[in-house]
Parts: structure tokens; sequence; C-alpha cells
């Protein structure tokens, strides 16, 4: 697991506050998604996970320094 510095959480709950819409790109987990999915950001844990409710009814979050998703409109 890779650590994030306090600053840099604190950039990513501003970049992705409760709301956001994000895809998934990648993501190394067998019960993952699949690639494409969206989903609303609801909330940045301390280890800089991104918490999803994915549009597919999946709960996984979005690992940060493993998986990628990105920010889209609506």
């Amino acid at each position: 697991m890779i650590l994030i510095a306090p600053k840099e959480l604190e950039i990513m709950r501003k970049l992705y506050p409760n709301g956001t819409r994000i895809e998934l790109l990648r993501m190394n987990d067998p019960q993952a998604p699949p690639i494409g999915t969206k989903g609303t950001v609801y909330g940045i844990d301390d280890y800089g996970s991104i918490l999803v409710n994915w549009d597919n009814g999946s709960k996984l979050n979005v690992i940060y320094g493993e998986d990628i998703a990105r920010k889209v409109k609506g």
C-alpha cells in the first residue's frame, strides 16, 4: 500500500468532492466493475482511496496508487 502525504490527501478531497462522477479505467481486482463503468464519489478515505457507488451496484474503492479512474461530466 502506498502512503499518501497529508497535503496530497487534501488535494484529492478537493478534486473529488462528494457527488463527483467518475469512470473506471483500471482496477486490479477480480470483482472489479467492468472498465468504463461510471459511479458517484461519496468520499475519500485517509489512505487516499476514492469511495464510489458504482452505477452497477458495486461499492469497491478506487485504491490510491493502484487503480485508475477519471472525472466525467454528468
